[in-house]
C-alpha cells in the first residue's frame, strides 16, 4: 500500500472549513484505491502570527519540505488589511513559502459548467464550452523585486525583474500541457512597453522550437483581459508572468459563476502546493456557507500529481454531479442553497456509491438523500 505524507495548512478565514471537507473526501477516495494519506497540520498566515509572531514559522516550512505534497486553505485577515502600519502580514507567509520551496509554476484550470451557465454575469453563448488553463509564474516579477519608499513618503517603487532561468521552467510545463490539450498556447505580456515582457517573448519563442506542433500566439495583457470576457473560448493554455496571471486568473473566475469553483496547483522542482483560488473570505467564517468545491478540486489535482489519476478523476466526476444536481452553496444558489458540509457530504456519498451511482442520484432527485 502506498503512503503519502501531506502537509495541511488550513490558514485563515474559511480555510479550515474547506480544508476539513477536502480531507474527508480524500480519505474516502484513498480507501477506495488502497493508499494512505498521512496529514501533518501546520499554521501559516494570521493564525501563525498570533501563535508565533511569524507568518511562516520554521516548523511549518520544515513540514512542507518533508511532505509529498501540500494542501493549503486560505490566507488573510481584516485585522492586517486595515492596518497599513503592520510590519508582519499574513500574505507574507505564502509568498515566503513559495520562494523557500521554489514553487515557481501556478496552474489554474478554468471551465464553464453546463449546469451553471446562467450563474455567470456573462452571456451563456459566450462562455459555453470554455475550458482553459492559466500558467502563472509565481516567484519572480514585481511581487518579489526590490521595494523602496522615499524618506518623505511621497514616492515609492517596485522593481519587476525576470531572467531566462525564471521563465524557462514554466514555459516547458505550459507547452507540455498544450501538447496534451488542443496544442495552442497564448503568451500574455506587455512587450510593447516592458523590457521584461520582451525577454518573455524571446524565451518563449526559443523554447517553442522544441514544441513545433503547438500553435503559439501573443496577446497584450489589456487585450487578453478584454478577450477573456468577449471570447474566452479562444484560449486553451495561457502563459504569463506573476502579476498579470494573478489578475487574469481572478477575472476568469466570473466565467464559472463563482471563484469558489477554481482550484489551483503550484509546482516546483521538489515540492507542490494545492489550494483554492479564493481568499480567506472572513465575512463567511464560521457560517457554514463557504464553497468547498475549489478546495476539493485542488485535492483532486494533488492526487493527480501523486500519480493517483483514477482517484482524481473520481473526485472530478463527483464534483460534476454535485454541480449538475444543484447541491450548491449560496454563492451559486442563493435561494435554495446547501451548507459547506452538505456539499462535501454529497461528494463523499457519490464516491462511496461508486457501484450504485444511478440509484444515489435517483434518491437525490426524489429528495430522499440525507442531505436534502
Amino acid at each position: 500500500m502506498k503512503k503519502y505524507n501531506i502537509a495541511v495548512l488550513p490558514g485563515d478565514g474559511i480555510g479550515p472549513e474547506v480544508i476539513q471537507e477536502t480531507t474527508k473526501v480524500l480519505d474516502i477516495i484513498a480507501t477506495h484505491y488502497n493508499f494512505e494519506l498521512h496529514y501533518q497540520y501546520a499554521a501559516i498566515g494570521a493564525i501563525a502570527i498570533e501563535q508565533t509572531n511569524e507568518a511562516l514559522p520554521e516548523k511549518t516550512l520544515l513540514a512542507c519540505k518533508n511532505a509529498d505534497a501540500i494542501l493549503f486553505g486560505a490566507i488573510g485577515d481584516p485585522k492586517y488589511d486595515n492596518n497599513p502600519k503592520a510590519t508582519i502580514r499574513p500574505e507574507q507567509g505564502l509568498l515566503a513559502l513559495r520562494k523557500a520551496l521554489n514553487i515557481s509554476t501556478n496552474i489554474r484550470p478554468v471551465k464553464a459548467y453546463k449546469a451553471l451557465l446562467n450563474k455567470s454575469p456573462l452571456k451563456k453563448e459566450i462562455i459555453d464550452k470554455t475550458d482553459m488553463v492559466i500558467y502563472r509564474e509565481l516567484v519572480s516579477g514585481i511581487y518579489f523585486g526590490d521595494k523602496l519608499t522615499s524618506s518623505d513618503g511621497l514616492s515609492a517603487s517596485d522593481v519587476c525583474s525576470y531572467s531566462f532561468s525564471d521563465i524557462e521552467p514554466i514555459t516547458h510545463l505550459a507547452f507540455q500541457a498544450a501538447m496534451k490539450r488542443n496544442k495552442k498556447l497564448t503568451l500574455v505580456d506587455k512587450a510593447n512597453v516592458l523590457e521584461t515582457s520582451r525577454l518573455w517573448r524571446k524565451t518563449v519563442q526559443l523554447i517553442h522550437k522544441q514544441y513545433p506542433e503547438v500553435a503559439l500566439d501573443f496577446v497584450y495583457v489589456d487585450n487578453a483581459a478584454m478577450q477573456l470576457i468577449l471570447n474566452p473560448k479562444a484560449f486553451d493554455v495561457i502563459l504569463t508572468e506573476n502579476m498579470f496571471g494573478d489578475i487574469l486568473s481572478d477575472q476568469a473566475s466570473v466565467i464559472g459563476g463563482s471563484i469558489g469553483l477554481l482550484p489551483s496547483a503550484s509546482i516546483g522542482d521538489k515540492n507542490a502546493l494545492f489550494e483554492p483560488v479564493h481568499g480567506s473570505y472572513p465575512q463567511a467564517k464560521g457560517k457554514g456557507i463557504a464553497n468547498p468545491i475549489a478546495c476539493i478540486l485542488s485535492g483532486a489535482m494533488l492526487l493527480d500529481y501523486l500519480g493517483q489519476n483514477k482517484a482524481a478523476k473520481d473526485i472530478q466526476e463527483a464534483v460534476n454531479q454535485c454541480i449538475k444536481n444543484k447541491i450548491l452553496t449560496p454563492d451559486l444558489e442563493p435561494n435554495k442553497n446547501h451548507s459547506t458540509i452538505e456539499v462535501g457530504q454529497f461528494i463523499r456519498n457519490y464516491i462511496q456509491c461508486k457501484n450504485n451511482k444511478n440509484k444515489y442520484l435517483e434518491n437525490i432527485t426524489l429528495g430522499s438523500s440525507t442531505i436534502i
